[in-house]
């Protein structure tokens, strides 16, 4: 039986978890992930676990924080003045914006922390620094 390599176009149903057992993600209610091996899409972890399998196989991994969304990285961390946001717009912790950087690129940051004038965003991804655990079914190999 032919078993999944890099550059094949593969479908894949799983379950992310993390590690006190709750459900982050999951393709069960949906249709499966399809994705080409080893094309840099997905963490690389999630990647080298299907690499190997065979249709039908199904297998549980657990991706360490290094090579799923990484550490936090602290200098993703900054403050801002209140006045930085638009009129109409009341900062609240856990919101989640788009913005633009200096260079033009768009990031997604979170507010992590509101003190006065001062909104603290993290750009971190929301699972950097957490082991993530995925229940994989390789459904197809094309």
């Amino acid at each position: 039986m032919t078993q999944a390599k890099s550059s094949d176009r593969v479908t894949v149903h799983y379950t992310g978890t993390l590690a006190d057992g709750s459900e982050f993600d999951s393709s069960r209610t949906a249709e499966p992930l399809e994705f080409t091996l080893g094309d840099g899409q997905l963490i690389k972890g999630f990647d080298d676990a299907v690499t190997g399998m065979k249709v039908g196989e199904i297998k549980t991994v657990t991706i360490p924080a290094e090579q799923a969304y990484g550490v936090p990285n602290e200098e993703m961390v900054f403050a801002v003045e209140r006045s930085q946001f638009a009129a109409d717009v009341t900062p609240e912790l856990g919101q989640r914006f788009q913005i633009d950087t200096p260079d033009g690129q768009q990031i997604v940051v979170a507010i992590t922390e509101i003190d006065g004038d001062q909104i603290t965003l993290d750009a971190n991804h929301p699972l950097a620094g957490q082991d993530l655990t995925f229940e994989l079914e390789l459904m197809t190999i094309g």
